[in-house]
């Protein structure tokens, strides 16, 4: 069944006054359904990480691809200081006010990689009557409780670096490098990447995101337990895991799949994040979606 696809925007507040949201829409032709699914990229990435997903989610459902605040196409903050959960927390609590306003949806879903999995999670534990709009189901992909130190040191090794390419061939070299834990990806889907990862700079290419939320990092200095937000989580959760994931332990995502409300899933050949491009990977969401 063919599906719509269209670029739009949201004016949100924020500390330093209004800024520009782009976030993708994926729709079914025929009808308006009832069903929202919300699907927040990561650190470094963009709304276009789903490209692949939304398109056989939007069969059915209303597809909503936020670009956060720093990425993609929506507005970089101008103190860098700003960047953090406090920030996105607002951001998508404007964006669920939205939602329920322009489509009043009967179920509202949520994919979050990383850091999309992290402000879904502070989402589902927030109550509900602080929220405009409540999350009915959770996908959790590569992300969980417990942070481990060690990989945001190995995150932050290249998070904020300025890079700067000649080409989209040098730049889609540039990604298979860093991101090899993405897994056995296609060309297609590396060019896919590095063509949505990348705008112009002058005659060359730079990464799609402002290197400045690198400063996130400054202060971290061991691990991250969210023990007490995850413990809150009431939704029923997919807690999608790489298999060489060093974000996301084997110990931490089989403590989380001990409750009733969370189904683990496991890819081998990935480390952190499966990118849900594969047909395997996309028909675990859906399912548990529908």
């Amino acid at each position: 069944m063919a599906v719509l696809h269209s670029e739009h925007s949201l004016m949100i507040t924020t500390p330093e006054g209004e800024k520009q949201m782009v976030y993708q829409l994926w729709q079914p032709i025929a009808q308006q359904p009832k069903r929202v699914v919300i699907c927040v990229h990561g650190l470094t990435r963009n709304s276009r990480d789903f490209d692949f997903l939304a398109r056989e989610l939007a069969i059915d459902a209303l597809v909503i691809c936020p670009d956060v605040l720093g990425r993609g196409d929506s507005d970089y903050m101008d103190d860098s200081g700003h960047y953090g959960y406090p920030l996105y927390l607002q951001q998508m609590t404007q964006l669920l006010g939205f939602i329920q306003q322009e489509y009043a949806p009967q179920q509202c879903d949520w994919v979050g990689t990383s850091m999309g999995g992290l402000i879904g999670m502070m989402l589902c534990a927030t109550p509900a009557d602080q929220l405009p709009l409540t999350i009915d189901r959770l996908v959790l992909n590569d992300v969980g409780y417990f942070i481990p130190h060690k990989a945001l040191l190995r995150i932050a090794m290249y998070v904020g670096r300025n890079k700067a390419f000649d080409s989209l061939t040098e730049a889609e070299l540039y990604l298979r490098h860093i991101a090899k834990t993405f897994g056995l990806l296609s060309d297609e889907q590396w060019q896919h990447l590095a063509k949505h990862g990348t705008q112009a700079s002058g005659d060359q290419l730079t990464l799609r995101y402002d290197t400045a939320i690198a400063t996130a990092f400054n202060n971290v200095n061991g691990d991250i337990d969210l023990s007490p937000i995850w413990s809150q989580v009431q939704q029923a959760v997919l807690l999608v895991r790489g298999q060489e994931s060093d974000l996301l332990l084997a110990q931490t995502a089989i403590s989380m799949a001990e409750q009733d409300n969370v189904t683990l899933v496991e890819f081998e050949g990935v480390g952190h994040a499966p990118m849900f491009m594969d047909a395997e990977q996309i028909n675990t969401v859906k399912h548990f979606i529908a």
